[in-house]
């Protein structure tokens, strides 16, 4: 029976797993999550029901910043609870449809890209409604290299066709329990939020740029590649019309 329950499991993650890479650090626990949950998703629950409910957690989150601004800042943790959802229904969304083979590959691939982007630029702005300090332009800088994370992303996909939401051991998992945990520091220590935000942006500038590096090495191979098929081909036609 625990054999039988050891196969079922790996069936599940090798479902889960397709089209898509990952590297980062919370991989095992995440997928081994993910895969315990799409098995006991009720029938009714889609896709896009869960894409829906994901969007629905960044809405939490920014209320809570707002929240936090005009009410109490205790009500930063708020945005914690709209990070659980934002996890759920965008963690789960696409891997329930490669359980249940009905995957729509480039919808997906669409709309999750399209969410992410909406999902970025409300933490953003939340942060930006919040903080009345002189620095809450690093917010607004936060989401635009956040939002460049993404669109390298993309970039790599349409170079190498391997999709991979990843930078090095950082996932989306992992930035939002960073978030959290600079929002329960908040609480606990009012304005250290700046000093997070300003860390979190200096971090996201190392990142982009060696990630961006990295991108035009592989697109570099890339045209290799081509010309050195380009070229083989031109020689075969050569070789045939003689």
């Amino acid at each position: 029976m625990q054999s039988k329950t050891k196969q079922d499991n790996s069936s599940t993650l090798n479902k889960i797993r397709q089209g898509r890479e990952r590297t980062n650090i919370l991989r095992k626990y995440e997928q081994a999550s993910i895969a315990f949950l799409v098995e006991r998703m009720p029938a009714w629950v889609t896709s896009d029901m869960l894409t829906a409910f994901g969007l629905f957690g960044s809405v939490i989150t920014f209320l809570g910043f707002i929240l936090a601004r005009f009410c109490d800042r205790c009500l930063l943790l708020i945005s914690i609870i709209g990070f659980i959802i934002n996890w759920f229904g965008d963690s789960l969304d696409g891997r329930l449809a490669y359980y249940r083979n009905k995957p729509r590959k480039w919808y997906g691939f669409s709309l999750d890209f399209c969410t992410d982007w909406i999902t970025a630029i409300l933490i953003g702005l939340g942060y930006l409604l919040y903080d009345n300090s002189n620095w809450e332009l690093f917010g607004f800088i936060f989401a635009v290299l956040y939002g460049l994370e993404m669109m390298i992303a993309l970039l790599r996909y349409k170079i190498i066709n391997a999709y991979s939401i990843d930078s090095g051991i950082l996932g989306p998992t992992e930035v939002r329990i960073i978030l959290a945990l600079i929002l329960i520091l908040e609480v606990v220590v009012p304005g250290s939020i700046v000093f997070s935000v300003i860390g979190g942006s200096l971090l996201l500038v190392v990142t982009c740029a060696s990630d961006f590096m990295k991108l035009l090495k592989m697109a570099d191979a890339r045209d290799k590649e081509e010309r050195k098929a380009k070229s083989q081909a031109n020689i075969t036609t050569a070789d045939s019309s003689i």
